[in-house]
């Protein structure tokens, strides 16, 4: 399967009888799949097969989808609320005689509120159905695209993630090599910390220093460490080519690299390792912000 981001755009529009439509539809991080849905009043069957069909294409990611629709090319309908103009006209004929004030116009009756309604042809049932169901196919396609965007972002962060695995694997394999944790070095530099020791005083028992020495230098060991690493590579490059819904997998991956980076940094004893170690911390975050995209 193919890798996906959780970042996307996509777009969807038409006709159909009197209505224009268009859905848009982004997607952006998140820790599951959160779709949030904007509809006109009044098309709530559209809504149950877009949620559906949304959660079986997405896994993760917090899903906007907006639908306008307009109705357009429909002849008014004005209609007379006959209840209110007789509430109305009853009102005046018990005024008669009692105001002194011209007799009501037509114009001022129709002009109150209520009086006259002004709507829309109603439609039919086909023609209800026939906007439902082109509003659901434009759906899919506008989702169709999201999920082709989000997979051409998906391989471009599979080969940026696969740059940063390849460059911690490098730095793991200097360390491995560095001069300064071989035995000879380490050897050297505990005989020059011992004698140092013991020339401040008599106080001092060489053998016991040396035995303690021998201890740090076990605890400073990088072995597992490096170990650790080169399998957590390994895992994760298997993820990344067998694809599909990977990121938590991913970014519990990149916690445990970061994990042994600063084990790694912390067990220093030479230069030339901590700079490493820290450089590999370095890449281990730039790994682990790229997954965070990934769904």
């Amino acid at each position: 399967m193919a890798l996906s981001s959780m970042t996307g755009f996509a777009r969807s529009h038409g006709a159909v009888g009197n209505y224009v439509w268009s859905w848009e539809i982004k997607s952006v991080n998140a820790k599951g799949l959160d779709f949030r849905l904007r509809m006109p009043p009044g098309w709530d069957a559209v809504e149950v097969p877009a949620r559906k069909y949304a959660s079986e294409a997405l896994v993760r990611g917090t899903v906007y989808a907006t639908l306008t629709a307009e109705r357009k090319g429909v002849a008014p309908v004005v209609n007379v609320n006959e209840p209110v103009l007789s509430a109305v006209l009853a009102t005046l004929k018990s005024l008669q005689g009692r105001l002194d004030a011209a007799p009501p116009t037509l114009d001022g009756i129709l002009a109150l509120k209520g009086v006259i309604e002004v709507g829309e042809t109603q439609e039919s049932d086909d023609d209800r159905r026939a906007a439902e169901a082109a509003f659901s196919k434009g759906f899919e396609q506008a989702m169709t695209q999201l999920v082709a965007v989000r997979r051409g972002e998906g391989e471009a962060l599979g080969r940026i993630l696969g740059d940063r695995l390849s460059e911690i694997a490098s730095l793991a394999a200097r360390a491995d090599a560095a001069p300064g944790r071989k035995a000879e070095a380490v050897k050297a530099r505990l005989a020059a910390q011992i004698a140092a020791l013991v020339e401040t005083g008599s106080r001092f028992d060489p053998d016991r220093l040396h035995q303690e020495a021998l201890m740090l230098a076990a605890r400073a060991d990088i072995r597992e460490e490096l170990d650790r690493l080169g399998a957590h590579v390994a895992q994760a490059r298997k993820l990344l080519s067998d694809g599909g819904a990977v990121g938590r997998r991913l970014d519990f991956l990149a916690q445990e690299l970061n994990r042994e980076s600063n084990t790694l940094t912390a067990k220093s004893n030479d230069v030339e390792l901590t700079n490493i170690g820290l450089e590999l911390k370095t890449v281990v975050e730039q790994f682990r912000e790229q997954v965070q995209n990934l769904e």
